[in-house]
């Protein structure tokens, strides 16, 4: 009982690195844009965040003001990343899916060269992981995982869900993502909800990159598994139907399955190669690809991704 539990709160924060990405992205695609640069935008989050509290280090400022700016620092990084997307294929009308793995590239690139030269230096940003993983920062067990920003990243899904389905604001979103003329013609901003939508979705991913290196790892290492968890929350928007409140389940799930190579065997009490480790971490994709086909199968449209995703919106063609 103890190992599943070590297990389950091991897996849940870890978990929580791909819910900032999916809810992040359910938003971008709500607006009928898909951001393939997540993986990179998480990656420069954590940079941005990890960078902050470097310039922080040494200084008189208390740990939560240090937290909040460490945080700041890391959405405003994937703020600037979504701008940039979003200028190249809302205003230039620049392929989505070449963009965002252009995005993915220069991000992961930038990345290792900011987070590299950080490493170097005694402390440089390690020094505030007990601030992000209050109040267990002193736990001896897997508690120490569950941090500040997991709660975080549950109001912010929740939060999503409730804008999403509840406001005019979401409403609006959707109608976008759905028929951007249609929407256009009734008076609706279209350029500045996909903007909008897309800067906000890559903040929040962004904070996946800072959370996943100053709550779960705590390593200067940390860095280089970020985009490979990019990816899986990527693919958690499909698992989970684009639905913000589902992804919190959608997240713990995906959690259990990429761990479950190293924690499995030892539950169920037997031995295991080594190198089926990461065959096991393919379980995430797998589940996907088994979602997508019984969803595409069902035809049922509340299923299926925003009519317009991936397709760019010529206003003069309406």
């Amino acid at each position: 009982m103890n190992m599943f539990l070590d297990y389950l709160l091991t897996a849940i924060p870890l978990g929580m690195t791909f819910l900032f990405g999916c809810t992040g992205e359910i938003l971008t695609e709500k607006s009928g844009h898909l951001n393939l640069g997540i993986p990179g935008i998480m990656c420069m989050g954590g940079a941005c965040g990890c960078l902050a509290l470097h310039v922080m280090y040494g200084s008189a400022l208390p740990p939560f003001l240090i937290l909040i700016l460490a945080v700041l620092a890391a959405f405003a990084g994937g703020v600037l990343m979504g701008m940039i997307y979003s200028f190249l294929t809302v205003s230039l009308k620049a392929n989505q899916n070449v963009t965002g793995l252009a995005m993915t590239t220069f991000g992961v690139g930038t990345t290792k060269f900011i987070m590299s030269s950080l490493a170097t230096e005694a402390m440089s940003y390690l020094y505030a992981l007990d601030y992000f993983r209050f109040p267990f920062a002193d736990s001896s067990t897997s508690l120490k995982y569950c941090g500040v920003l997991m709660y975080v990243a549950i109001l912010i899904a929740l939060a999503a869900s409730f804008v999403l389905s509840r406001t005019k604001v979401g409403l609006h979103l959707r109608a976008v993502g759905e028929n951007p003329a249609t929407a256009d013609a009734v008076g609706i901003n279209v350029t500045l909800y996909k903007y909008v939508a897309t800067g906000i979705g890559s903040g929040i991913a962004a904070l996946g990159g800072l959370y996943y290196i100053m709550d779960y790892s705590g390593s200067y290492e940390a860095y280089k598994s970020i985009e490979a968890l990019g990816w899986l929350a990527v693919a958690l928007v499909i698992f989970t139907l684009w639905r913000p409140h589902i992804s919190i389940i959608g997240s713990i799930l995906f959690g259990m399955l990429y761990l479950a190579g190293s924690h499995l065997p030892t539950l169920l009490g037997i031995r295991l190669d080594m190198s089926a480790t990461p065959l096991l971490q393919m379980l995430p994709y797998v589940v996907t690809i088994v979602v997508l086909i019984v969803t595409s199968v069902s035809k049922k449209r509340e299923n299926q991704p925003p009519a317009a995703l991936g397709l760019p919106y010529f206003r003069e063609e309406r």
